[in-house]
């Protein structure tokens, strides 16, 4: 089923979550990952290694292309004067390119066995028996010189035979550290040189090869081989070797080690590498799988500069077309996802930005309908408040005294200016409050309207205040509610006052 054909709606939500990861760990496209782990059995841990280190054929799908197909049996043809044809038919199909691993070097970690305090205080007899018979060993070691080769003999036989033992001494490192050693042990014995040796351990090599699509050297060398010398300072350090190596056209990635190291001779043993000095070329093989990676090169033993470099140089310009299509697909593919990015960011910015201005219009759709509400609460508050005063005013005009006859004589006669302009005299009893005379300022024009009227009531909950105050202009006296008093003791026996209103205050205050 080809990937373009797949419709990712017909896959599970486990089949789902599991392509989701493996797409995030490998970035490869759905068109190569979803047959890679329809093969895998969607077992995302077996696709992801299928995809570094390469798919290995199915054993169950060979045989039964064996039972399909019979092999075509090879046609030779020899070469004569008249067709000038060569020995072989080029019909012959080019060998099998071996799959290059991904090797990851695994430390030798030996687990030192602490028995319990009482078990060892049991065994210590024993322990002291051991010593005693080791050095009498010793001692007919020195007087008999092949016991020391039988006992190493017999050490052998134990249940790590099979393990590659370190014999040289050196110490296990991590790759780092190994590349770092390699290359200053190799510096060292050969001088300066123009190499650039990776720095790492070659699964690191070999992910970024895969990932960039450059090829990896890889050179291999053996201390103890005669040929070494003779290979590093006659072909691997000639200066047409180095420029060749370090062109950044060739794309090459170089990475060398030593067979006494463990990350090497496993690698050794990875690549087949049966004689030194070793070198191989490895490269991404897309016309094997989408995934593959395998050795298109490979160089044993000593050569000239000339047959190194056209050995390799053969390799890469076969390869390079094959990579330069996967690198032009990816390009692609790559400005295809920056382009849908692209638009996932514009759409979302619209989008962010359509929501900023819903938020805004609801805003001021909700302000506008908050002091729409504030104005009907001001406008019912002024009615009602209107209509109390009214009231009041009705009420309390009921509630005004008359005014004196002319011939009493305890009496206060108070000449009135309005805001208006209007001159106001009225006669008031002397012992009558200020607050009857500012009650009968407020309900001017009312009390001659109410004369034979229906009383009438105030509000309940309703509390009159005075907006003015009564002022003498000469001197300038301001006879305020607040001070309490009748009229005759405030003003006296006449008066003339001045209406002034008090400054509007802020509602809220």
């Amino acid at each position: 089923m080809a990937g373009s054909e797949f419709d990712i709606n017909q896959l599970s939500d486990a089949q789902r979550e599991a392509l989701q990861t493996y797409t995030a760990v490998t970035d490869q496209e759905l068109s190569a990952a979803v047959p890679l782990l329809q093969r895998s059995q969607w077992n995302v841990q077996i696709a992801i290694a299928k995809f570094f280190d390469g798919e290995s054929p199915d054993p169950v799908e060979e045989a039964r292309a064996a039972l399909a197909s019979t092999p075509a049996p090879q046609q030779y043809t020899r070469e004569t004067l008249l067709n000038g044809s060569p020995a072989f038919s080029r019909s012959l199909a080019s060998p099998p390119r071996e799959p290059a691993p991904r090797i990851v070097p695994q430390r030798e970690e030996r687990s030192i066995y602490k028995p319990p305090i009482l078990l060892s205080i049991l065994l210590t007899p024993f322990n002291l028996l051991y010593r005693i018979i080791s050095s009498s060993l010793g001692l007919f070691g020195y007087l008999f010189p092949f016991l020391p080769r039988f006992l190493s003999n017999l050490a052998r036989r134990g249940p790590s035979r099979n393990s590659r033992r370190n014999t040289t001494g050196r110490r296990p490192l991590n790759p780092r550290d190994t590349a770092a050693r390699f290359i200053r042990e190799f510096g060292e014995e050969y001088g300066s040189h123009g190499l650039s040796f990776f720095e790492d351990g070659y699964a690191q090599a070999y992910d970024i090869a895969k990932r960039d699509l450059k090829f990896l050297l890889v050179v291999l060398i053996s201390p103890e081989h005669d040929d070494t010398t003779v290979f590093v300072r006659d072909t691997l350090l000639s200066s047409n070797v180095e420029n060749f190596i370090n062109d950044p056209q060739n794309n090459i990635i170089l990475w060398a080690g030593s067979v006494e190291d463990s990350e090497a001779y496993q690698v050794s043993s990875a690549l087949n590498c049966t004689k030194f000095p070793f070198a191989c070329l490895v490269a991404h093989t897309p016309q094997d799988s989408s995934t593959s990676m395998s050795t298109v090169a490979r160089v044993s033993g000593l050569l000239p500069p000339s047959a190194f470099i056209a050995k390799l140089q053969t390799a890469v310009t076969q390869q390079k077309p094959a990579l330069d299509r996967v690198r032009a697909t990816r390009a692609e593919q790559q400005a295809s996802r920056n382009l849908r990015q692209e638009q996932n960011s514009a759409y979302e910015r619209s989008l962010a930005q359509d929501r900023e201005r819903a938020r805004q219009r609801r805003e001021a759709d909700a302000a506008r309908a908050q002091a729409d509400q504030e104005e009907k609460t001001k406008a019912e508050a002024a009615r009602n408040e209107a209509q109390n005063l009214e009231a009041w005013k009705q009420w309390r005009a009921q509630q005004i005294s008359s005014e004196p006859p002319a011939d009493v004589k305890d009496v206060s006669r108070i000449n009135v200016r309005m805001p208006s302009g209007e001159r106001i005299i009225r006669r008031f009893p002397s012992n009558a409050g200020m607050e009857e005379l500012y009650a009968f300022v407020e309900c001017h024009g009312l009390e001659e309207k109410n004369t034979g009227a229906i009383s009438s009531s105030k509000a309940a909950d309703y509390d009159h205040h005075y907006k003015f105050n009564l002022v003498s202009p000469i001197p300038r006296t301001v006879y305020g509610l607040d001070s309490g008093g009748t009229i005759g003791e405030r003003i006296g026996r006449s008066g003339n006052l001045i209406v002034e209103p008090l400054p509007e205050e802020d509602d809220e205050e």
